[in-house]
């Protein structure tokens, strides 16, 4: 199940065609749009994440056309990002962070602002607010750790609600259940994704899909997802607070949103309510440093922080990089790697490095190796997965480092805890099953 059309969303976000080239490249963009979502249907016919993934590697790599790479390197990411490889997520697609002429003056110069941790900024600021809306980049789920540990602190704050974008409204028994599985949603096939709305259930917060069933794209999407998210919170509950995840500039505050305006600006003149609205996309950290956000180097530069951070100024006031538009901008930490995985998968330090080696492939490469939740069914999104002995992935200097395939090592990111490890090969058949404990340590190897 699709969440929308993404042909005709890129038909929406295509280049004007205002002359012969542009209309060429409009048409390209269109063309490429309509392959990416034939492969992707394709690919799911498949069972199995790794297979699925195999089939569109192949067709990336078959076609080197400058739209299909644009187009189709983010659904190639999305997949990448579901397999727990972070860094080709990244590479697959990033969108650079050059300077624009709309940014605020940096917050480092002058001296008129000082840093705080972003949790302790964002909870004093939520205190009286009924709507929080925090962004997100969908194929760079450290944008999404924030949020996940920011649900512990709203929900003490009395916040009642959480909703997320391309939840399914079908999938009636998620609150039941307490966990997300296929059914649930499209970006929730990501664990990190899938943490942030298990988290949500087990403090007790009343999930709601907001996505619009129908095929709406651009402005009349933006409108039926506000519809929804009042209706669903709001209507029948006048003293409800809701947590809001959306995508990029679906919770920008003005100006002009694929030809109409953004959920955020539909919600307030239909709920009357004026949302926090939280920028995590812009101030992260790339793959490629030279990606990076001009004011993002500069803060590395001066004192590389430990967590995620904003600013604020002596009266408390927030700063953000887009005045106007978002209420304040968020800083993510650089991250370091081990065993080829990204330190920010800790989220928080509430979960840790389980290391695993190729000996739990029975020597079958490419493996995937996900761990769920011992009180969670087979059909459960993993509480972190990852695949080791891929020849394109990030793990491609361990290959060559280690001989053999035994002394390949790689970690699972887990909070303390009993999990059911499965591990399955390239044709999606299960190799091999553990069950395993994390301890309050650092790290154990199985």
């Amino acid at each position: 199940m699709r969440p929308i059309s993404l042909t005709a969303l890129f038909a929406v976000l295509a280049v004007a065609a205002g002359s012969a080239a542009a209309a060429n490249w409009k048409e390209q963009q269109i063309a490429a749009a309509e392959k990416s979502e034939s492969i992707l249907r394709q690919a799911e016919k498949v069972r199995g994440l790794l297979p699925q993934y195999q089939i569109m590697r192949a067709a990336y790599v078959a076609d080197e056309s400058k739209a299909f790479r644009l187009i189709f390197g983010q659904y190639l990411s999305w997949h990448q990002s579901y397999l727990g490889l972070h860094d080709d997520a990244m590479q697959s697609f990033a969108i650079q962070q050059g300077g624009d002429k709309q940014d605020a003056a940096s917050p480092l110069d002058g001296g008129a602002w000082r840093q705080e941790p972003a949790a302790d900024a964002i909870a004093r600021l939520a205190r009286d607010q009924r709507a929080v809306f925090f962004n997100e980049a969908h194929n760079a789920a450290i944008t999404r750790s924030l949020t996940v540990e920011m649900l512990p602190r709203l929900k003490e704050l009395g916040f009642t609600h959480f909703a997320a974008e391309t939840l399914y409204e079908t999938d009636k028994n998620l609150a039941a259940r307490g966990y997300p599985n296929e059914d649930s949603g499209f970006y929730t096939q990501e664990p990190v994704y899938a943490e942030m709305v298990r988290t949500a259930l087990k403090l007790g917060f009343t999930v709601v899909a907001y996505e619009a069933a129908s095929d709406a794209v651009g402005d009349a999407r933006e409108r039926e997802q506000a519809r929804n998210l009042y209706n669903r919170v709001f209507k029948d509950d006048p003293d409800a607070r809701v947590v809001v995840n959306a995508g990029y500039a679906h919770i920008v505050e003005s100006g002009k949103y694929l030809g109409g305006a953004s959920m955020a600006q539909h919600f307030r003149k239909i709920a009357h309510i004026d949302p926090l609205t939280v920028e995590q996309t812009m101030l992260i950290p790339h793959v490629d440093g030279a990606q990076d956000h001009p004011y993002y180097r500069a803060l590395l530069a001066k004192s590389a922080p430990k967590t995620a951070v904003a600013f604020v100024n002596g009266d408390g006031k927030p700063w953000t990089l887009r005045e106007g538009q978002y209420d304040i901008s968020v800083a993510l930490p650089p991250y370091t790697r081990e065993n080829g995985r990204q330190s920010w998968l800790a989220l928080g330090g509430a979960r840790q490095a389980y290391t695993v080696d190729g000996e739990i492939c029975r020597s079958v490469m490419p493996c995937l190796i996900e761990a769920r939740y011992a009180g969670e069914g087979d059909d459960a999104i993993p509480a972190d997965r990852i695949v080791i002995g891929l020849h394109d992935s990030s793990l491609t200097g361990n290959e060559q480092k280690f001989r053999t395939v035994n002394q390949l090592r790689t970690d699972l990111y887990l909070r303390p805890g009993r999990y059911r490890v499965r591990v399955s090969g390239a044709d999606g058949q299960i190799v091999n099953t553990q069950n395993i404990t994390v301890a309050n340590t650092k790290e154990r190897t199985p």
